[in-house]
């Protein structure tokens, strides 16, 4: 969802790559509903691995959601981390929030540029 926020309001202005360090292989559901709502498509995106997008470093800035000391590493200028839960398990209502939670922070971040 991140990553289709920075696409969202950043535009042109920055390129974003979303991955993790264990994949599904697929776009949670609940992800997909709840930026349906939003009527952005998140089925046009893939779950990638952290090795899929580390041909594209180094990068300016890479966010980690709430993994702390346990983040993988990647080459980059600035790190940062967000405490945001992992929606994956929770309702449709706390999903919406976290992913709420996710926008407000992309574009805090895009602000900051």
């Amino acid at each position: 969802m991140a990553e289709a926020f920075s696409i969202i309001h950043g535009g042109d202005f920055v390129d974003a790559f979303s991955a993790g360090s264990r994949p599904s292989g697929k776009i949670n559901p609940m992800a997909i509903g709840a930026m349906a709502v939003l009527e952005y498509d998140l089925k046009k995106h893939k779950s990638k691995s952290l090795i899929e997008v580390e041909v594209f470093a180094p990068f300016d800035i890479v966010v980690t959601m709430g993994c702390g000391d346990a983040c993988p590493w990647m080459p980059a200028k600035k790190f940062i981390d967000w405490k945001i839960p992992d929606p994956k398990e929770m309702g449709e209502k706390d999903f919406e929030t976290v992913r709420n939670m996710i926008e407000t922070k992309v574009k805090d971040l895009l602000k900051s540029l």
